[in-house]
């Protein structure tokens, strides 16, 4: 073989191994070049219990895909969280520029028996911080035992509803719509979902999101 050719089974060499190497940063990179939906609540939306990559978001991101919906999909769920947790983090999800931010909210609010008024005012917040900066909202409900009583579950039940005609977003009425009640999708707690349970958590989310989604 000559030096000439050497050379140029080197060069050809170099030219495959940076082109692999460029393509793969980009594989790597693109999904967090896609505009972002953020799953922003407590510990329904982190998916305590569940083993890691069973959360709500990640099926959520598996029915996108699945759909061609091209989107990026962030967890940005907390176990514990209150309402109020919640607008202290706001400053975090606004800093990731998303194009849609799906709220849940309360669950931890309602338990500890805190004023209803101060569950909505906080929500409240939330949710007109987000569209003033321009981010899409669905607002994802949910509600409480029966130990509670039916005045405040009522009430607490009602906060989605009426935040939800007052700025005109889409809403789920309950989050764990289908899951609630159905064998093998809770947890023996009765507040969380099962791995089960949260594909079909995702599945409301998604039938939520629909209309705000672009192909």
């Amino acid at each position: 073989m000559t030096r000439r050719h050497v050379l140029l089974l080197l060069f050809t060499f170099c030219i495959a191994t940076t082109f692999h190497r460029d393509c793969a940063a980009q594989a790597k990179g693109t999904n967090h070049d896609l505009p972002v939906i953020v799953c922003f609540g407590d510990s329904l939306t982190a998916g305590h219990g569940a083993a890691s990559g069973h959360a709500y978001p990640d099926y959520l991101q598996h029915d996108l895909d699945s759909q061609g919906y091209q989107y990026h999909v962030v967890n940005k769920g907390i176990d514990g969280n209150t309402t109020k947790d919640g607008v202290d983090r706001l400053k975090d999800v606004l800093a990731l520029h998303p194009q849609i931010v799906v709220v849940e909210f309360g669950g931890n609010d309602g338990l500890r028996g805190l004023p209803i008024a101060i569950t909505r005012q906080n929500l409240d917040q939330i949710v007109s911080t987000l569209l003033k900066a321009g981010i899409k909202v669905v607002l994802a409900g949910i509600t409480l035992p029966p130990n509670y009583g039916p005045d405040y579950i009522q009430q607490f039940n009602d906060t989605y509803s009426l935040l939800a005609r007052k700025y005109k977003v889409p809403s789920i009425p309950f989050l764990l719509k289908n899951v609630y009640g159905v064998p093998g999708s809770m947890q023996e707690d009765g507040i969380h979902a099962t791995e089960k349970g949260n594909e079909q958590v995702a599945r409301n989310v998604f039938q939520a999101l629909k209309p705000v989604l672009r192909k």
